[in-house]
């Protein structure tokens, strides 16, 4: 596929994010109509000719989930009916992805895996995200599906940053190995918050693994929603004596009064990207600083649409 035949649609997620990936491509937005009837359906129009074309439908399926998630199903299969030679979603922030397993024999679903199989349904021919919540859910897909990491972004902002006497901090043991190769890269300590969960949402620091004492402390993590585990590990960090505390996630779910619980935490400043719009109140909140993964996206889009290696996007 040459750049001619690339084209990226939206719905109405993250129009903001859609036009910045398109300005850094250097080509226009698909023009589509992306609306409700009035009982909430969603009703698609593609405007323009597709045919034999690459396309990518740009749109994380964040909040409200199941509309953004629908008019991916439904945008997929209106490019797919106009004859799109290839259709990728790209989807930077992946809903549902939380529930990837069961635990303890309980009786739940495995919706990352349901999601997989709607998107594979509705004609999708590869997948494009940013910062899985489980690396595992790639094999939910049967067709290829590129991972891509936030990290040179967020390294970078570190690096231009030169904060002194840096420890990178895993909020909790499922985040070791994210951490980890953070903390490799910026060739410094690494410290692991071990906490018990009671029940969803809802966290209680127990200790911390590693001296923190006098550290400028680097929390790193997928997402932040009630922001509930990285108020409690900022004031655990702070109670060992960190000097300063951060967090830098790619996703800002911050659902409910998760921007309120920042301002009033111990946290000196959380750093997030644009995969997901950021709510008013994220907006206002003097803690929270937002960074572009616009380039990033539309650079891995030229990639994929001119079927050249993604992966060394990411080889240091």
């Amino acid at each position: 596929m040459s750049i001619d035949n690339l084209m990226v649609f939206t719905g109405n997620a993250n129009p903001r994010l859609a036009n910045d990936v398109v300005r850094h491509l250097n080509i226009h937005l698909g023009r589509a109509t992306v609306s409700r009837f009035s009982d909430g359906e969603v009703m698609v129009e593609i405007l323009e000719n597709v045919r034999g074309k690459d396309v990518f439908v740009l749109q994380s399926t964040c909040q409200p989930t199941n509309d953004h998630l629908m008019e991916v199903m439904v945008m997929v299969d209106a490019l797919k009916r106009a004859s799109a030679a290839r259709i990728t979603a790209a989807v930077p922030y992946y809903g549902y992805a939380r529930q990837d397993r069961r635990t303890r024999s309980a009786r739940v679903a495995i919706t990352a895996k349901v999601v997989a199989n709607m998107l594979q349904g509705a004609g999708v021919d590869r997948l494009l995200t940013m910062d899985l919540h489980s690396d595992q859910i790639q094999g939910f897909f049967d067709i290829p599906v590129d991972n891509i990491y936030s990290s040179p972004i967020l390294l970078g902002d570190i690096w231009k940053r030169n904060h002194p006497n840096l420890m990178v901090v895993s909020p909790d043991v499922g985040g070791v190995v994210r951490a980890r190769a953070i903390a490799k890269r910026l060739e410094c300590d690494l410290a692991i918050i071990d906490k018990r969960r009671p029940k969803p949402n809802v966290a209680k620091v127990m200790h911390i693994i590693g001296d923190v004492k006098d550290r400028t402390c680097i929390i790193m993590d997928d997402m932040v929603d009630t922001a509930n585990t990285l108020c409690e590990a900022a004031n655990a960090l702070k109670e060992h004596g960190a000097q300063k505390v951060m967090a830098y996630c790619t996703h800002a779910v911050l659902s409910g009064s998760a921007a309120e619980r920042v301002t009033n935490s111990a946290l000196d400043e959380l750093v997030v990207t644009d995969t997901i719009p950021l709510r008013d109140d994220a907006r206002a909140c003097k803690k929270i600083r937002q960074l572009s993964v616009a380039e990033l996206l539309a650079e891995t889009i030229r990639r994929i649409s001119n079927e050249d290696s993604v992966s060394s996007l990411f080889i240091e």
